[in-house]
């Protein structure tokens, strides 16, 4: 979606994996005229191939989530805990250098493992990353190169895997047609919203929200205000910063909760994934952690990336106390895209996920696909019940009946089970 640049100075320490040197493993795709002389090679450990993944980003096609920074720290973090074996598909040109790179992993999924996006749950788009002129080289050739792709990576037992899930991949890679839309792909059930930026945040407020709106939107502002003074803070001392990262994630999982969603944040690694990432002095100019104050509280949260002109909201939440009702995420929000205007981005991507609010402000909306494939016979069985699961919520969420009822119902099961929860606090607090 976006042109890449950089997130910056090395990682400090290094991952354990995996090691097949590129020239070792490397075999050479020759059939096909339109990519005749890509020599692909398969790197599972990720410090081996660091500067050249760094120096490759800063001129690629891709998105944030592509970069080294993100996907080390996620495999640091969270990967090594699942048993995620990073498979980082590498391919050159005659003179060596990289055509693209495939941050791809193997990973285990009950009896089963999959091929799959390193790092995929907490991407918001998947893909790879390209050299400018990389789909242009490659022409029809993809699918045929794929295999040879698959073949390379299942020659190494270490690799080998039952079915394929590749997900959340755009049509688009920066302003190149990605390869993988050459394969057979299935709608993701999650649509993406984007919206362009102008250049100052009045008139981009006035041309995205009706006067009767905005009268209402600043009523409630005023209301807000009226329970403490309101401010709108960036975050740069790295000693505040845990701090309102555990606000957000409480404020979140409260919103989990409130919603019937399985918290996100139960998940091991999670915190100190994104710990990291905001605790880290290099990424100072692409981590953006915010919070909105009225008087001491911290009314509402959020965290975002800035990188190749845009803005990517990652999280953001908003307390659910007695002040919830005048809108202080939306303030909040407000503010964010004041930001991102006065950083001069071209756009705040609200990432992908189909809620409402989105909508009042995009004016582009992505609709990301996925790649499903069987490869042994327990894949082909895993592949068809996944296809079944995502045709169904899909269905569901594009059809606005069903997916009321299903929210209702969700958020019935989150009020049930959070009042539960405080019935059984209030009675342990009561027998203590």
């Amino acid at each position: 979606m976006t042109m890449s640049k950089s997130l910056a100075s090395p990682l400090a320490g290094s991952l354990a994996g995996t090691h097949v040197a590129p020239r070792e493993a490397a075999v050479s795709s020759k059939a096909g005229a339109a990519w005749s002389g890509i020599e692909i090679a398969v790197v599972s450990d990720l410090a081996q191939i660091e500067g050249e993944w760094r120096a490759f980003e800063a001129v690629a096609d891709g998105t944030a989530f592509q970069t080294y920074e993100w996907l080390s720290k996620w495999q640091r973090h969270v990967g090594v805990l699942n048993g995620t074996r990073p498979a980082i598909v590498v391919g050159r040109d005659a003179a060596g250098g990289l055509a693209f790179l495939l941050p791809l992993a193997v990973e285990p999924v009950g009896m089963a493992r999959r091929l799959t996006w390193l790092g995929s749950a907490l991407c918001d788009y998947n893909g790879p990353l390209l050299a400018p002129d990389c789909s242009q080289r490659l022409g029809d050739g993809f699918p045929q190169l794929w295999r040879q792709i698959l073949a390379l990576l299942r020659a190494n037992p270490q690799l080998r895997f039952d079915y394929i899930d590749l997900s959340k991949m755009t049509e688009s890679v920066g302003r190149q047609r990605n390869p993988f839309f050459a394969l057979r792909l299935e709608a993701n059930p999650s649509g993406a919203h984007v919206a362009t930026l102008g250049s100052d945040w009045e008139t981009f407020y006035a041309e995205r929200r009706s006067g009767s709106t905005r009268k209402k939107e600043r009523k409630q502002l005023k209301q807000l205000g009226e329970h403490g003074a309101i401010d709108f803070a960036t975050v740069h001392d790295p000693r505040d910063a845990e701090r309102v990262l555990d606000i957000l994630i409480h404020q979140k999982s409260r919103s989990f909760a409130r919603l019937g969603v399985h918290n996100a944040f139960d998940r091991p690694g999670y915190r100190d994934f994104y710990l990291d990432l905001i605790s880290d002095p290099s990424l100072a100019a692409v981590v953006h952690l915010s919070h909105l104050d009225v008087g001491d509280q911290v009314a509402a949260s959020g965290l975002g990336l800035r990188f190749g002109g845009s803005y990517y909201l990652i999280l953001s939440s908003y307390d659910d106390g007695p002040i919830s009702r005048f809108g202080p995420g939306r303030a909040h929000l407000h503010e964010l895209i004041r930001f991102a205007i006065g950083e001069k981005l071209a756009r705040f991507d609200f990432t992908i996920g189909d809620e409402a609010y989105k909508s009042d402000w995009a004016d582009v909306v992505v609709r990301p696909h996925d790649h499903l494939a069987g490869v042994t016979l327990r894949g082909h069985a895993i592949v068809a019940a996944i296809l079944g699961f995502r045709w169904l919520k899909r269905l569901i969420k594009q059809t606005p009946v069903l997916w009321h009822l299903y929210s209702r119902l969700r958020s019935w099961r989150g009020a049930v089970s959070g009042a539960a929860a405080a019935n059984a606090d209030s009675e342990e607090t009561q027998a203590g």
